[in-house]
């Protein structure tokens, strides 16, 4: 599936994929995902959106944190994981229909500090938003 993966990068992928309920009730899917990339892509449902008809911007900012997070799991060793310490979107244009997608790339892994940058585009390839994120590594032993 994700053939530019080493074997324990795709199962930590496929583990985290199965991992995300939250995901899943929005409708999120995982179209790609390399090392420090991945693009995620959302099919815009009527429960999507505000009362204006736009899709809300928690829908689009749950996108945009899911793709960071999958641009960076292959980059993470076993015993760590991540947590988003903060998340700057702007918004650039409605979204109403369609399919989004977002697009993250690990801008720079630190030891302890990764920060990733996303665009989401719509289904006419139009930037409806870019962010910028600032995820902090954690050790399974260092809760």
């Amino acid at each position: 599936m994700f053939p530019e993966l080493t074997e324990a990068q795709r199962q930590r992928v496929e583990r985290a994929l199965d991992g995300v309920p939250f995901a899943k009730l929005l409708g999120i899917q995982l179209e790609s995902v390399v090392a420090g990339h991945a693009v995620l892509s959302l099919p815009i449902r009527d429960d999507h959106k505000q009362n204006h008809g736009v899709v809300h911007g928690g829908a689009i900012a749950s996108l945009i944190d899911s793709s960071m997070a999958f641009a960076i799991i292959p980059l993470l060793a076993e015993n760590e994981r991540t947590t988003t310490v903060d998340l700057t979107i702007h918004y650039l244009r409605p979204l109403t229909e369609g399919v989004a997608k977002s697009s993250a790339r690990v801008v720079r892994a630190g030891r302890r500090v990764i920060v990733v940058s996303a665009e989401v585009l719509d289904h006419s390839e139009r930037l409806v938003a870019t962010a910028l994120s600032t995820y902090l590594r954690l050790t399974r032993d260092a809760d």
